[in-house]
Order: C-alpha cells, then sequence, then structure tokens
C-alpha cells in the first residue's frame, strides 16, 4: 500500500506526486468552483443569531484542532460566554441525524474527538455530518450563546463570524499541492482570509500566534489515581502507541523525556483491538489521550497515556474578545 503522507512531506517531486498533479488540478478547479457558488449564493449558507467560530485546517490530518477547541471552551466560559460544540465525529459511525455527547459516549460510535470533546470542555457537544443541523439542536436545547466547530474550515454550509485556521509548525503544508498530490484541502493563499492563524509547534518567529501542547506526566489506565512523572520512565524501553494526524510529534516528546521507545504507528482514529497489543514483553504501553479513550476496556497494568493541555499566546485570547466584543 503506498503511502501517501510520505509523498506528501518530500520537499522534492516523486514519482507519485507527478502522476497525481493533473487530478490536484483539477480538485483545485473543484474547490475553486464550489467556494465561487457559495460566495455568488447558488449554494445557500445558513447563518445564525450568534456567533459561530470555526477552528479548522488547511491539510488532511491532525494540527491539533480538537486541543485548540477544548481550550476556546475552557477560555470563553471563564470570560462568562456559554459555548457549544459541533463536530462531524470524524473516527464514528456516519450520524446524519444530530447526536448528543457525553463522557461516557463511545468512540466507535461517535469518534475519539467528540468524546474527548465532551469530557474536557464540560460543554454540550452535537455531532452531525450536516453541521447546521447540530447548530440548531445545540440552540433549541440548550442556552448557549456562541457555537465553537471542531473542524469544518471548508464547511461552507455552515455560516461563520469567525475562522480560526491551525496549522502544523513542523510539517507546514507539505509539498505544497492540493490533494490528492499533497496534502492541502485549499490554496495556501486561503489564510489570507482567516480572522486568526495558530501555529502548532515549530518555529513560529511571530509570524502566527503560536500554540504548544505541553505535558510532563503520565497516567495509569487502569488507576487513574496513579500519576507518574514522565522522567520516571527515562532510560526505560516503552512501546508508545499513536493512531493520531502526526505521530513523531509524540514520540518526540517522549525521546525529549529520556524515554527509549518501539514506535507503533496506526491510522488516525484508528479503533484499537486487543490483538494490537500482544507484545513479547512487559515493557510499559504509553499513549496519547486521544488513544487512550479507545483503549479503556481493553487496558492492563501496561497501559498509560500522557495528558496535554494547550498554551496558547495571551494575545490571542485578548484579540479574540475584542473581536467577540465588535460583534456584539
Amino acid at each position: 500500500m503506498l503511502n501517501l503522507e510520505r509523498h506528501w512531506y518530500t520537499r522534492s517531486l516523486t514519482w507519485l506526486t507527478f502522476l497525481l498533479l493533473p487530478l490536484s488540478y483539477l480538485f483545485r478547479l473543484i474547490v475553486a468552483l464550489r467556494l465561487f457558488l457559495y460566495k455568488r449564493g447558488f449554494i445557500k449558507t445558513a447563518h445564525f443569531p450568534l456567533p459561530v467560530i470555526i477552528v479548522g485546517n488547511l491539510t488532511v490530518g491532525g494540527t491539533g484542532k480538537t486541543s485548540l477547541v477544548i481550550w476556546l471552551a475552557r477560555f470563553l466560559k471563564s470570560h462568562h460566554w456559554r459555548p457549544g460544540i459541533v463536530s462531524r465525529g470524524v473516527g464514528g459511525m456516519a450520524q446524519t441525524m444530530p447526536l448528543w455527547v457525553d463522557r461516557h459516549a463511545g468512540p466507535d460510535k461517535v469518534g475519539d474527538e467528540a468524546v474527548l470533546l465532551a469530557r474536557q470542555s464540560d460543554c454540550p457537544v452535537v455531532i452531525c455530518v450536516n453541521r447546521v443541523a447540530a447548530v440548531k439542536e445545540l440552540l433549541a436545547k440548550t442556552d448557549c450563546n456562541i457555537i465553537l466547530s471542531d473542524d469544518g474550515l471548508q464547511h461552507y454550509r455552515l455560516g461563520r463570524r469567525i475562522e480560526i485556521a491551525v496549522i502544523d509548525g513542523d510539517r507546514q503544508f507539505g509539498n505544497g499541492h492540493l490533494l490528492p498530490a499533497g496534502p492541502l484541502r485549499e490554496v495556501k493563499q486561503r489564510l489570507q482570509q482567516v480572522n486568526f492563524v495558530v501555529q502548532h509547534g515549530g518555529k513560529n518567529e511571530k509570524k502566527y500566534f503560536s500554540m504548544q501542547l505541553q505535558g510532563d506526566s503520565i497516567v495509569s489506565l487502569v488507576c487513574p489515581q496513579n500519576k507518574l512523572p514522565l522522567a520516571h520512565f527515562a532510560n526505560t524501553k516503552v512501546h508508545a502507541v499513536a493512531g493520531i494526524g502526526n505521530p513523531q510529534r509524540f514520540f518526540s516528546a517522549l525521546r525529549q523525556q529520556g524515554l527509549s521507545i518501539i514506535e507503533h504507528v496506526f491510522p488516525d482514529h484508528y479503533l484499537y483491538q486487543q490483538k494490537d497489543f500482544c507484545f513479547a514483553d512487559s515493557w510499559p504501553i504509553v499513549m496519547t489521550e486521544k488513544d487512550k479513550v479507545k483503549c479503556e476496556e481493553l487496558a492492563d497494568n501496561r497501559f498509560w497515556y500522557l495528558p496535554v493541555e494547550a498554551q496558547v499566546d495571551k494575545q490571542f485570547g485578548n484579540k479574540l474578545l475584542t473581536l467577540l466584543k465588535g460583534e456584539n
């Protein structure tokens, strides 16, 4: 099976990228035509009488959007807003009708990110392929006065007051080509139209607002009260498991703390099975919190996860509040 990402994030033009370029140009034309139809009103956009904030990206795969949405939910609540969250529920079953998500929801049904949002934001969360329907459900049954959409920058049917684009500071935009020759969903110039650009990791040089995910302790899946400094595992061999958009970021974080890791990469949103952890040894298994929500029923004493929190440029929060005040 061809590893497209390996070609997407290679600086030079590979043979596969070259072969896919015609399809990439066709995709670019379709994207431009679709945007034109929305802007001209040939396809209707649904607008709502409260601020809708879209947190999305230009590339396929994880950039840290969900972590930023959780940070935004907590930040806005601390400033007396009442956020509601909508998401597509990627990784679960495609929901054509709005579905409420609570902290006990199954990730196989609603997706791993939706479970994280419900557990960590303490806000009402509704998933649906049709995000407009999800917003209507929130408005009908809650008193929320602001909507956060996890992903959906290209979901133009949902009207928005504020757009936030998140980019991966390490991988950036890959080879700069649109799908399928590259990782881009839209052209890079789209960033000039959003309200804020947040860069997760990498060397920023103040070009964008910065975000870092920080965590220095790991927690047992079997006994959550058992929490140890990550440095406790320094010079210890561990199995590092990641089914996320950019697993190398997680692996690098572990290595920086002195852990000797054996990498196990799984597809983004992968639903784990017991056989995935049938290792011939008893070394600890360390994973991300996103992976943890899918392994709780499979875990034994070997299983640990690394909780992280987003640390975001203070100026970003201040400017967002200023923009919201101007909207009301």
